[in-house]
């Protein structure tokens, strides 16, 4: 039963990140046309500071939060289950206020010796309030995780995609903004209405929901305990993430220091850092969603196989959940490799596209797989190895960036270069790790199958681009990437009736 349930919430998590990452996209979009590459360029600059302060204030919340959720819903403590969610609550909302209150102080600095682009500090101030609401929403989305109401916390963050998107486009538009500094503004500032929205609904249907679970009188324990169970699995998660968004954003922001090094302006090093980062990527990462929905959904069911000490269903659940993800990234790679140029002209109306995207695609199969790895050891309850592994991948990723990105004929693709070679050995140690618990299931009759499955899928491809004329160019894309992402249908098929 708790396989069928692990792959319905994934299934239903799935669809509604997928509507999400259909939003995303047509944001990123809808972003690139409203801003221009140097637009992107600075809003990405801002983007890894927001990420960061994020990680600060409920780091490692939801899934911790899940976690225990999870074990107090499946033994019927609803009385610990509903106090764990009260004093978290009351935690956050007062450890948020007070970062928030320091970064927003702070804010002239960061825009002018971080980030360094004076247009950057409206945008840092207008966030501020959305990483107050991030943090409360953190604490309800645990909770419906961890209870397995996935559809509500989903159906919720589609609305606030939704609005986000509409907001920034008519603000813009309302506004006649043009100039860089107030448009990618008003682009936090919709970000901003967006997570008071999203928290304004999740309050409401946790009201809700809470009332089905009623103590019946059992010993419950005290709300210190009970806050020190949810902080000391969030903590190394919290340290986790931001150590490794602080080197992220440090690599971010090192890139266009690195790029004009390499020869390029500012402007130009913008531009280049808009075209891989917000165009470029968001395609090669459009299918990750389905990782997410995974690794969410895998937490509390690794905590419950544990816990029943089911351990054939655990490993049959690690090896498939590797396995899936490793073949998605596959397919990502295959369609992006193929066919770069009709990508970038097909989302993005652009035709100088194709070498970001085929630079960017080439991390795909190994940060996919590694996405779901740390998924695995957070369930497996190995939160000081995530740790460990992420600030040694991110500071390998550091490295390289400074290095290859200062050499003028790699300049930006050495961004893709040091995603795929970290992703690469992050995903190592963690199959390291994670076997260490877990007996990891791979065949070389599997191997050998996928192998000549992907040989078969590449000759569809470019039998299909080379034979559809040009002139029904959405229909032939549509068909070609639908093939592409066939390698990874029928081979999630094959890999589930073999476990």
């Amino acid at each position: 039963m708790g396989k069928d349930t692990f792959y319905r919430d994934t299934f239903v998590l799935t669809i509604s990140n997928l509507a999400m990452g259909i939003l995303r996209f047509m944001f990123s979009i809808i972003l690139s046309r409203q801003l221009g590459p140097e637009g992107v360029g600075l809003y990405g600059l801002i983007m890894p500071i927001y990420d960061l302060f994020t990680c600060l204030v409920c780091g490692g919340l939801v899934a911790a939060l899940s976690k225990e959720a999870s074990a107090y819903y499946g033994t019927n403590h609803y009385g610990n289950l509903n106090k764990s969610v009260s004093i978290t609550f009351a935690f956050t909302l007062l450890w948020s206020i007070t970062i928030t209150l320091i970064i927003f102080l702070i804010s002239p600095l960061l825009s002018t010796y971080i980030i360094r682009d004076s247009r950057s500090l409206y945008s840092l101030w207008i966030i501020c309030p959305a990483l107050i609401f991030i943090a409360l929403s953190s604490v309800y989305k645990g909770y419906f995780y961890g209870v397995s109401e996935v559809i509500t916390p989903s159906v919720i963050d589609i609305v606030e995609k939704a609005v986000r998107m509409f907001l920034m486009v008519g603000v813009i538009n309302y506004f006649a903004l043009k100039d860089i500094k107030s448009t990618v503004a008003a682009t936090y500032f919709s970000f901003t209405v967006g997570e008071i929205i999203s928290f304004v609904f999740l309050y409401m249907f946790f009201k809700r929901s809470k009332r089905k679970f009623i103590s019946s009188g059992e010993k419950g324990e005290n709300r210190a305990q009970l806050l020190f169970n949810v902080l000391v699995m969030a903590l190394p998660l919290a340290i986790n993430g931001f150590l490794s968004t602080a080197i992220h954003s440090v690599s971010t922001l090192l890139v266009p220091l690195r790029l004009m090094v390499a020869g390029f302006d500012h402007v130009t090093a913008l531009e280049l850092i808009g075209k891989f980062n917000g165009m470029a990527l968001a395609i090669v990462f459009f299918p990750i969603v389905i990782v997410a929905s995974m690794s969410t959904v895998l937490i509390p069911d690794i905590s419950r196989s544990i816990t029943q000490k089911d351990y054939s269903n655990l490993e049959a659940r690690v090896s498939e959940v590797i396995k899936m993800c490793f073949l998605l990234g596959v397919s990502t790679l295959l369609i992006c490799y193929l066919i770069p140029d009709s990508l970038g002209k097909l989302f993005f109306n652009r035709t100088d596209l194709g070498s970001f995207i085929k630079i960017a695609a080439i991390c795909a199969p190994f940060l996919y797989a590694s996405a779901c790895s740390y998924g695995i050891l957070n369930g497996l309850g190995k939160q000081k190895v995530i740790l460990i592994n992420s600030i040694i991948t991110s500071l390998i990723q550091l490295v390289l960036i400074f290095i290859l990105i200062g050499i003028p004929s790699i300049n930006i693709m050495g961004y893709g270069i040091s995603m795929a070679a970290s992703a690469l050995i992050g995903l190592l140690m963690n199959l390291y790790e994670i076997s260490k618990v877990v007996t990891l299931r791979f065949s070389l009759g599997e191997f050998l199958i996928m192998s000549l499955l992907t040989v078969l899928v590449i000759m569809l491809i470019l039998i299909l681009n080379s034979t559809i004329p040009d002139n029904i160019f959405l229909i032939k894309n549509i068909i070609i990437i639908f093939t592409g992402f066939s390698l990874f249908l029928v081979s999630t098929f094959l890999v589930r009736k073999s476990s």
